[in-house]
């Protein structure tokens, strides 16, 4: 079992910068797909940025050259820093954890962080 701990949210003036944090526990990180999501009032869940075990990251067009995605192993804490952020940023960010075993996928989320970008 992992669990998934978001901080960092607030409100912000479009232009400004956050740091998001996502703190775990209970299992090695190292063996997660960790990954930033996010949803705004009225719309669907969305993926922001995800670090694949192994180094590989990706991110949405909407955020690129914007947000970056890292994790600290020995912190077992992965980040999302936000710069230059837009209102249509504006949303719940959820921390999840991810990967596939034998028999079945492992799938945790946190309870998520709000952030707010004012114009």
């Amino acid at each position: 079992q992992v669990q998934l701990v978001e901080s960092g949210g607030g409100l912000v003036q479009a232009g400004g910068s956050l740091r998001l944090s996502c703190t775990t526990s209970g299992s090695d990180l190292s063996l997660y797909t960790m990954g930033w999501y996010r949803q705004a009032p009225g719309k669907q869940r969305e993926l922001v940025a995800q670090d694949i075990s192994g180094g590989t990251t990706k991110y949405a067009e909407s955020v690129k050259d914007r947000f970056t995605i890292s994790r600290d192993k020995a912190e077992n804490t992965v980040y999302l820093r936000m710069n230059s952020l837009k209102p249509e940023d504006t949303a719940v960010y959820y921390c999840n954890a991810y990967r596939t075993g034998i028999w079945t996928s492992y799938d945790y989320w946190g309870q998520g962080t709000q952030v707010t970008v004012s114009s």
